[in-house]
């Protein structure tokens, strides 16, 4: 019955969303050099990667260690493509992922194999289900960019801190009925009736590192002329004390000279 719902829906959707599919293509075609749409190897079910499609949102570039990894506020991130990411735009293409049953519409997100290897337990139960272009993790975690922003190391706090509550949640929500995919879709579209997303706050520490303190040192005094001062500019009223004080030395020599 799901996947007979997946190939229905993903076909009305393309007959139907092909006029915003085709504003937004052009749209990145003219913003920027490359293709329109982005490709990549992700894990799918019983560990059968597929190649995902998604509308191009960054500037093309070779590609480096840590570049799976996106924050918010990513310099690769073009003006158009920013705009597509908040409003998911950029996910239509997965439609075609769907039909060709690659995909679900409802699922656990399909990791990178980089990052899925590291987790083989946690996925060994995770990709007896075909992937989804949402789930309800998707949307509790629907703030993992800003997350990422105000981490130090993104890709270290990704592994560490995000995935392995994201896997849990997928794992809790593996075998979800048709009400409960309906549901997760309409939140999908329309967030706000879903349940407030994780912060940074969720993981008890701001990610944002704290400002390395940096100590002055306190000059050391110094003694000149048997009256202490610091190192550095002498004091003001240490001057004119030193100034007077020679005046009258000066004055007792020319006196006792007469």
């Amino acid at each position: 019955m799901k996947r007979f719902m997946d190939i229905l829906c993903s076909m009305l959707g393309l007959a139907v969303l092909w006029p915003v599919a085709l504003v937004v293509g052009v749209a990145v075609k003219i913003s920027s050099p490359g293709p329109v749409f982005f490709r990549q190897e992700r894990m799918g079910r019983h560990g059968v990667t597929f190649s995902i499609a998604k509308f191009r949102t960054m500037a093309v570039q070779k590609p480096c260690h840590g570049c799976q990894v996106t924050a918010g506020g990513d310099p690769r991130i073009t003006t158009v493509g920013a705009f597509l990411r908040r409003h998911k735009l950029d996910e239509l293409p997965q439609l075609m992922n769907v039909l060709r049953g690659e995909m679900s519409f409802v699922g656990p997100r399909p990791e990178v194999p980089e990052f899925a290897e590291l987790f083989p337990l946690e996925y060994a139960q995770i990709l007896k289900v075909r992937p989804g272009i949402t789930h309800p993790a998707t949307l509790t975690f629907r703030n993992e960019e800003e997350i990422l922003a105000g981490a130090g190391d993104p890709r270290k706090f990704y592994i560490d801190k995000l995935m392995p509550e994201k896997l849990a949640a997928y794992e809790a929500d593996l075998n979800l009925s048709l009400a409960q995919d309906i549901k997760t879709i309409v939140e999908t579209i329309l967030p706000s009736f879903a349940d407030e997303p994780f912060t940074v706050t969720h993981f008890g520490e701001s990610t944002v590192p704290e400002p390395a303190k940096i100590a002055v040192p306190v000059p050391a005094p110094v003694q000149v002329s048997n009256i202490p001062v610091y190192a550095g500019e002498l004091p003001r009223k240490v001057a004119v004390q030193t100034s007077d004080q020679a005046q009258e030395e000066l004055e007792d020599a020319v006196a006792v000279v007469s």
